[in-house]
Parts: C-alpha cells; sequence; structure tokens
C-alpha cells in the first residue's frame, strides 16, 4: 500500500495539475462578462485558446482564473508551486523568476495620441515632458519608471482610454494590439500611434517548481500547433 501511494503521488509532482492565472487583458485573455472575476469556460481571448488547445495536446491539467489586480496574481504565480500566470512579457528582469511556454503574441510597447494632437515623437525621451498614462504593475509601466519617467498610473488599463480621451493625460504607454482593442471595448476608437519603442513577446510565465519534463510537453505541443496553423486561426477570430 505505500508502495502504491509512493507511486502515485510521484506521478502527481511529475504531472501537476497547473493553476493558471491571468487578467482581463483583452485581446489575449478576457472575462466574457467583461468582469474582473471569471474561471474556465467563462474565459476567452486569443491566448486563453491558445492553452486550451496546448493543454488539451500535452493532456495536461489545469485550471483556468481571471483575477484582478495584476500584481496579485503574479505574486501568487511566483510563490506558489504548480501556479501559471499569463500573459506575461519575457523580458531579462524576468527571465530567471519563471519558466516559459511561449511565445502566444506579439505585444509591441507604443505611445498612443488623440487623433487630433499635435504630438510628434522620434524617440521615447521626447516624452518626458509629456503626462503619460500606464497601468499598474504592468512590465511597460516598470520600464518607464526604471527610466526615470513618472507615469500617470491606474488601477485598470481601460481606464487610460477615458483618461486620454478626456484630456488628462497626453499619451498612453500601452501594448499593440491591446490599447487599441482595449479602447474599443470602452466605445473608444481613433486613438493614434505616435511611438513604437520596443518590441516584447508575451508568454505563459510558470513557476520554477513546475517540473521541466512538463515544460518541454506543453512547448512542444505549442510548437505542433504553430505549425499546423492553429495559432493564426485562433488569432484571426479575434483581430
Amino acid at each position: 500500500m505505500m508502495l502504491l501511494a509512493s507511486s502515485v503521488f510521484a506521478a502527481q509532482a511529475e504531472h501537476p495539475s497547473l493553476v493558471l492565472l491571468t487578467e482581463n487583458f483583452p485581446p489575449y485573455n478576457m472575462a466574457k462578462n467583461g468582469k474582473n472575476f471569471a474561471q474556465n469556460q467563462n474565459l476567452e481571448g486569443i491566448a486563453v485558446d491558445i492553452l486550451r488547445e496546448t493543454f488539451k495536446r500535452a493532456d495536461i491539467d489545469y485550471s483556468m482564473t481571471l483575477r484582478f489586480p495584476w500584481q496579485r496574481i503574479y505574486n501568487l504565480a511566483l510563490d506558489n508551486p504548480n501556479f501559471g500566470v499569463f500573459v506575461t512579457a519575457r523580458v531579462p528582469d524576468r527571465e530567471h523568476l519563471f519558466k516559459w511556454v511561449g511565445p502566444l503574441g506579439p505585444d509591441d510597447w507604443v505611445l498612443l495620441a488623440r487623433a487630433n494632437s499635435p504630438i510628434e515623437l522620434t524617440s521615447l525621451e521626447q516624452a518626458r515632458p509629456y503626462r503619460i498614462g500606464a497601468y499598474k504593475g504592468d512590465v511597460i509601466a516598470l520600464s518607464l519608471e526604471k527610466q526615470g519617467f513618472t507615469p500617470v498610473i491606474v488601477l485598470r488599463d481601460q481606464d487610460n482610454a477615458r483618461r486620454l480621451q478626456s484630456g488628462q493625460i497626453d499619451l498612453w504607454a500601452t501594448g499593440d494590439p491591446a490599447g487599441q482593442f482595449l479602447a474599443r471595448q470602452v466605445g473608444i476608437s481613433g486613438f493614434k500611434t505616435v511611438l513604437r519603442f520596443n518590441q516584447a513577446e508575451l508568454y505563459l510565465a510558470l513557476n520554477k517548481e513546475v517540473p521541466d519534463a512538463v515544460v518541454t510537453k506543453l512547448q512542444t505541443a505549442l510548437d505542433q500547433l504553430k505549425a499546423e496553423g492553429a495559432l493564426d486561426k485562433i488569432r484571426a477570430r479575434y483581430l
């Protein structure tokens, strides 16, 4: 009996059920009802659909929960074995903190302005005189602060669309395509990109205690789906 129990425990350790956490970050991950809490089949988006197919192909158990705020779920994935968080920009400062599966899609960093704004930029340095909106805990906001900017921080990125539209900020530091998608969700369109200042790729970030064999299995499944054209078909449903 002890041998059987040991075998079961070993199998669970080698093939754990993963807890995947995410936030409202359209078009990659979002609650179907638009709220800040959803689970499993009540989630949708490019990354949600890609990961569902990836985990199905890899035959690995998982659950998905969308929660708020981002900093909380990021820290949960950082601190808890068998947890993961998506979508997460894979940048040098984070590289050693997680194990990675992806990419799930691009996330270029852009500065958006109102359509009638006279602002023209050729470098990020030229943006210093302006009020720049950003999202608390987001890698773009953290990068700006690291470079000596003092962005105007909000708890929900959609709020930056409203603030930009009303003139409370001059520029919105966000991702592409996420920013324009978020703006459309709150009935705003017509923002223009005045600067594209970084290119990033979005990933599933897994706690470092997740076994390497599980990470490899997931990455192999994702690569197979990409080769078959499945990822392009998923993206086409949203973009």
